[in-house]
């Protein structure tokens, strides 16, 4: 689960990271109120889970798709070449009333970047903080790193870019320490990074202890993410957290109530949301027009796969796990036909602990209970395989079966046209 950025600071700052002075504010009022706090001289940023921000546009919820599909044929108007109105949702203000009209400008309008894809994103908060006085900017990030198993840190003097774009045009530039999980954060770390980033005396002490800070403030609040991007110097010599991303592992939610309020399910994908609040774990949305539902992530992968061989393109990744209740398969069933783009599902099941008969039941419910819009291809084999077949014959369900998996993948595709 990701966080706002101020929701992202807050922890930060909880854990003794270091981050300008600044609030959320939800309308043009409070954002002049916050500015006349802070002197004037702020920063109003719109608050959207997605990056490209300060290169972003804001526009009406109409304009969304033609501006997404100017920013990605323009790379110079997308790179801020070209100057407006609606440049930006990362706007400087030198006094409050120019704090208040940036405020009015994002709020309730849509920010489209190439990030946020042609949808945009609409901006119901804008955080309003300190301006800093930058000389330095780094990237710092702890991620939990499935090739070393443990938490990574990295760090880069390319800070304020996109951090894929500097390891693609030069990995060396990225600087990677794993932490054995076993010892911890160990002080060699901090200096390894400062030594490596250029950072001596005491901006080298500071950098050290937001390290270890953003590392504890990760570790505590089983962070998938922890990301500053950028870490500055400023003029004055302080180390700070300009921006910052922060992202939680959905299975350990249950462990931290305060975080998980934090949610804002209107940043989600509405099928993901839906998805989750029905229980169907394991559910990703994806572009194509072929719904699947399948026992094992294993198995998942390998259906799609051979669903984009057949000529297809699957439209989610679904690993309904080890089955016991038809009920998960309706509501499986009920996230897919949510998706208008898709034309056909498969139903691909290697019962082992997932028993056939009750997918079997679960799609006949579905059909009672929703209606299947969409021809569904049904392969399955494994544990009570004969009783699953009787079910479906005695229902009379108007399925479309197959025995492998890739004459079941060719009808799919077939089928969604």
């Amino acid at each position: 689960m990701k966080v706002h950025e101020y929701q992202a600071k807050e922890i930060f700052a909880k854990h003794g990271v270091a981050v300008p002075k600044g609030r959320v504010a939800d309308t043009p009022q409070e954002a002049r109120a916050i500015a006349e706090e802070l002197g004037g001289k702020v920063v109003v940023k719109a608050q959207i889970h997605a990056g490209g921000r300060g290169k972003g546009r804001v526009v009406a919820e109409d304009e969304t798709i033609s501006m997404y599909k100017n920013l990605i044929s323009d790379a110079d108007n997308y790179s801020g070449q070209v100057v407006g109105d609606r440049i930006g949702g990362v706007r400087l203000a030198s006094t409050v009333d120019e704090a208040g009209q940036a405020a009015e400008d994002i709020l309730g309008k849509f920010l489209v970047s190439i990030q946020t894809g042609p949808e945009g994103k609409l901006v119901k908060n804008v955080l309003v903080e300190e301006q800093s006085a930058v000389a330095n900017e780094m990237y710092l990030a702890i991620i939990m790193d499935g090739v070393y198993a443990a938490p990574l840190i990295m760090a880069s003097t390319e800070g304020g870019q996109e951090i894929e774009e500097v390891a693609r045009r030069d990995p060396d530039a990225i600087v990677r320490i794993p932490v054995n999980p076993a010892s911890g954060y160990e002080p060699y770390i901090s200096r390894t990074l400062a030594n490596r980033l250029g950072l001596s005396g005491q901006q080298a002490v500071d950098f050290g202890v937001l390290v270890q800070s953003l590392y504890e403030a990760a570790l505590a609040n089983d962070a998938s993410q922890a990301e500053i991007n950028p870490l500055v110097v400023t003029e004055d010599g302080r180390v700070i957290a300009l921006d910052a991303k922060f992202a939680v592992d959905d299975n350990a939610l249950f462990r931290h109530e305060a975080v998980a309020e934090m949610r804002d399910k209107d940043e989600e994908d509405p099928l993901e949301v839906l998805a989750g609040d029905l229980g169907v774990s394991n559910f990703i949305k994806l572009d194509g027009n072929i719904g699947c539902i399948v026992n094992g992530a294993g198995l998942a992968m390998a259906t799609m796969d051979t669903i984009k061989l057949a000529g297809g393109e699957p439209a989610n990744f679904l690993d309904i796990g080890t089955v016991n209740d038809p009920q998960r398969v309706v509501n499986a069933i009920q996230v897919i036909s949510e998706d208008s783009s898709v034309k056909a599902i498969l139903v691909n099941i290697f019962g082992g602990m997932a028993r056939v008969d009750i997918i079997a039941q679960g799609v006949i419910n579905a059909e009672k209970q929703l209606g299947l819009k969409v021809p569904v291809v049904m392969r399955l084999v494994g544990t009570n395989l004969a009783e699953g077949e009787k079910l479906l014959e005695e229902a009379g369900l108007d399925v479309i079966r197959a025995e492998g998996l890739g004459e079941a993948a060719a009808k799919v595709v077939a089928a969604a046209g």
